[in-house]
């Protein structure tokens, strides 16, 4: 077996925050700091632990291999280390502990121009990234129109940086890392930046360069449908450290697991602050869950949801009826159900219980969407709770083509079948 490209060993880099630092020192203030010294070796236990406290771990002894040709999609929360450790394998930064090994050209994209002199037109940047990236000047010749074609900034390539929009930066920033032919391609989650036209293809280009050409990407994004359809293999960091390194299906169905556990995927509804004035306290608690029926606070299109609510009625007994209003960002209603007009559904009475509508493949588009919940009777409401739950869909191909349905089309998508036949003769339908 050929020896791993990336080879990373108990890495682990130290941050210090709130730390501050005089830009140069007076004489007066050397003075000052010598009469004070003795004094301050006599408090100098506590003022060690302040400056612990003042320290963070951005990353805590990670460690794993990367094999030529590997597309590892690299995910967690913000702030879990995933930025640090692209950092530290370009080069910008160093580890506080570990090492790292590369064996071969690294070409990163970390953030939107990195790299780029803002004075510079394009058409030198692309020579300068070139060069810092490691290619010779008749490389860079070699691939020049490929890399101007694909940013498509043709008209602008001799224009100054400093005067492209956000777009024109990002793209060709992404054409020069990803035609110069690094051995290694870091990615981290700059193509958000771009429309929906250009992150397909940047995607495609990636998956080009990977399965086609044989060379290395890590590649952060908190886009999953984006991760599962590029990568082989995904590592999830957790707080700095290491968590799941795996398939990619196992590792993000345990990512949003573990979102779930953090956040509102359960509520306590008892003095929730959307409860309607007129209401009599009846829900307890409420919860979404998925399909293997654990709390979620996401989940991808087209999977199953259900949402259900703990009840106490406070003096009788009643046959529990549950509607639900999902809302978008805006609060605009995008549906409603209720067993109250659904038949089928109409419930023995019981004092307390547990009442839950099931969402069979949720039709929404990617997003964050909120929940008011209605508890009543057959005859009336009696509790109602506004924005009572939150829950975010995240991405995914649910027709199975490679393919994602535009975002901008709508709130909902649809299954939908369609034929091809001869045209309508004159008088039929």
């Amino acid at each position: 077996m050929n020896p791993p490209i990336i080879t990373v060993r108990n890495l682990s880099k130290l941050y210090r925050i709130g730390a501050r630092r005089d830009r140069y020192k007076t004489i007066r203030s050397s003075l000052t700091d010598a009469v004070l010294a003795p004094f301050r070796r006599l408090k100098g236990t506590r003022e060690e632990q302040v400056r612990r406290d003042e320290a963070i771990w951005a990353l805590k002894d990670v460690s794993f291999d990367v094999r030529k040709g590997e597309v590892v999609g690299l995910i967690g929360r913000n702030g879990a280390g995933k930025s640090t450790l692209l950092k530290i394998l370009s080069e910008i930064t160093y580890p506080t502990e570990g090492r790292v090994e590369i064996r071969g050209r690294v070409g990163s994209l970390l953030e939107i121009g990195t790299g780029f002199h803002p004075e510079l037109t394009g058409r030198e940047n692309i020579f300068l990234n070139g060069a810092i990236l490691g290619m010779t000047r008749a490389e860079i010749r070699r691939k020049f129109d490929e890399i101007v074609a694909f940013a498509e900034v043709d008209k602008f390539i001799d224009t100054p940086v400093k005067r492209y929009s956000s777009g024109m930066h990002v793209r060709l920033a992404f054409a020069v890392a990803a035609h110069l032919e690094p051995e290694v391609l870091l990615v981290d989650e700059v193509l958000a930046v771009g429309d929906i036209q250009f992150q397909k293809k940047c995607l495609g280009k990636m998956s080009d360069v990977a399965h086609g050409d044989g060379r290395t990407i890590i590649f952060v994004s908190h886009n999953m449908a984006a991760i599962e359809s590029l990568c082989d293999r995904c590592i999830l960091l957790h707080a700095g450290a290491l968590d799941t390194d795996g398939a990619v299906k196992e590792v993000v169905s345990h990512y949003q697991a573990s979102v779930a556990e953090h956040s509102a995927g359960r509520v306590d509804l008892t003095a929730h602050p959307g409860r309607r004035k007129d209401s009599i306290p009846m829900m307890r608690t409420g919860t979404l869950s998925s399909q293997s029926l654990s709390p979620v606070a996401a989940i991808r299109m087209g999977e199953d949801l259900s949402v259900s609510v703990d009840f106490v009625s406070p003096d009788r007994a009643f046959k529990p009826v549950l509607g639900i209003v999902v809302k978008n960002y805006i609060g605009a209603a995008v549906f409603s159900v209720s067993n109250r007009v659904i038949p089928g559904f109409d419930f023995k009475s019981v004092r307390e219980g547990r009442i839950t509508c099931h969402l069979e493949k949720l039709p929404l588009m990617p997003g964050t969407y909120t929940i008011d919940l209605y508890l009543g009777d057959e005859h009336l409401t009696v509790d109602a709770i506004f924005d009572s739950l939150s829950v975010e869909v995240i991405t995914a191909d649910v027709y199975g083509s490679g393919k994602l349905p535009p975002a901008h089309c709508g709130p909902i998508y649809l299954p939908a079948r369609f034929s091809l036949g001869d045209s309508a003769k004159e008088g039929t339908p």
